[in-house]
């Protein structure tokens, strides 16, 4: 039981844990602010074209009510939701890439060297041809 308290402590306290909770608590009052964002002001000005209050618009079919005006609210939310996540995102990763030094490629030594004899691909380190047998010059 300890060790399994121990393990539950460490995972909390982990750094993803901690933002993700974060994040949750920040996109949940996030969201109110879209709805308000799509129920008084975008679904008003799209239920001008509708001349009706979008949110109400229902098609009954033998007493059923099908309330796609509300199906179609929670898309635009969704859809706000995801533009406006995608663009914190992207935000964050560009922040996350200006810290970032940029590495600089590395020249490669050469490995290989031609012979002056025989124009074959020798070893570097070769001191005599292993084609034509020529000694080579340091």
């Amino acid at each position: 039981m300890k060790k399994f308290l121990h393990e539950f402590k460490e995972f909390i306290m982990r750094g993803n844990v901690v933002d993700l909770a974060v994040g949750v608590i920040i996109g949940a009052a996030f969201k109110a602010i879209v709805d308000s964002l799509v129920k008084d002001v975008v679904s008003p000005a799209i239920g001008i074209f509708a001349k009706q209050d979008f949110s109400s618009l229902v098609l009954r079919v033998r007493g059923v009510e099908i309330r796609y005006g509300a199906f179609i609210t929670a898309v635009i939310n969704f859809l706000i939701m995801a533009f406006v996540i995608f663009l914190l995102v992207k935000t964050i990763n560009a922040i996350a890439r200006i810290g970032k030094k940029k590495e600089e490629p590395k020249e490669e030594k050469p490995t290989t060297k031609k012979c002056t004899y025989c124009c074959s691909e020798i070893a570097i380190e070769a001191t005599r041809c292993p084609h034509c047998t020529s000694l080579l010059e340091e």
